[in-house]
């Protein structure tokens, strides 16, 4: 039987690093792919053998059809799973975040998104029961204020998703997404941007929330891996992590003035509480 085989990009740390260590420890062949060449280093030599790595900037389309090609030679030119992982974040309204960096999270989260997937339509459709797997994010299920253009490039990858989940078809191929929740990696490393302040960290959500037991708990990368395991299995196009977070989708498309008089009067009370002598 022909070997399963799975690109990732974003695969040196997080959710990327626990997707390649689940898929090498099923038998599966590994291609790791990131920016991180000490971290990429590391996790080659904890998989081992069954696998590939390479630095990859995203954004650089030539670069992205060389490391699809080198993979192929790996895998007989098949490409079971197609895992566009990685992405950036920066906070702040829109008229605070300076415009290179709502640039660059377009570049990387959508760009880089389009990028590896026309890279590798060539080899999903020859791979029979090949999935285009994407990762979306919670902040796809209603815009985040603070974090608007994050948001945006999350709602594209929903919008690509469903697209291709009709397109691909007709290569016997597949399309689906993972909108996560609060995940504990370092993407809460990212910064924020204030009017008239130094820019500083991000509040890290994924600490402030670890003892929360609702929709806005926190979950280890590892249950993101588990979700890329169910989908390549299943056949959802949307999945969530934790799955009632598509209570909040559904919400949203019910009535999005509702929960858009919430977050204006949440961030009021904030407001408020912030001014308080």
């Amino acid at each position: 039987m022909k070997q399963k085989s799975i690109f990732i990009t974003g695969a040196a740390g997080g959710i990327g690093r626990a997707t390649a260590l689940l898929f090498h420890s099923q038998g599966w062949f590994v291609g790791c792919y990131d920016i991180d060449s000490k971290a990429l280093d590391v996790l080659s030599e904890e998989l081992g053998t069954r696998c590939v790595a390479g630095v990859l900037d995203v954004t650089d389309k030539h670069a992205f059809d060389d490391a699809l090609a080198h993979f192929a030679t790996c895998t007989e030119g098949h490409l079971d799973l197609m895992f566009n992982n990685a992405g950036i974040a920066f906070a702040g309204y829109l008229d605070d975040v300076p415009f290179e960096k709502v640039r660059s999270m377009v570049e990387v989260n959508i760009m880089g998104v389009l990028n590896g997937i026309h890279a590798a339509i060539p080899l999903l459709k020859r791979t029979a029961h090949s999935l285009c797997f994407t990762t979306s994010s919670s902040a796809a299920t209603f815009g985040a204020p603070g974090m608007a253009v994050y948001s945006a490039t999350k709602y594209a990858v929903k919008g690509l998703t469903e697209a291709l989940s009709v397109e691909l078809a007709r290569y016997g191929s597949r399309a689906a997404d993972v909108s996560p929740g609060i995940i504990d990696t370092t993407l809460w490393d990212g910064v924020r941007y204030a009017e008239g302040a130094v820019p500083t960290r991000l509040q890290n959500m994924a600490v402030a929330n670890r003892d929360r037991t609702d929709a806005g708990r926190t979950l280890p990368p590892e249950d993101v891996a588990a979700c890329v395991w169910d989908a390549y299995h299943g056949d959802q196009v949307h999945w969530y992590l934790p799955p009632e977070l598509v209570d909040r989708d559904r919400a949203k498309a019910t009535d999005p003035e509702k929960l858009r008089d919430e977050l204006i009067a949440q961030a009021a009370d904030r407001s408020a509480a912030r001014h308080r002598p």
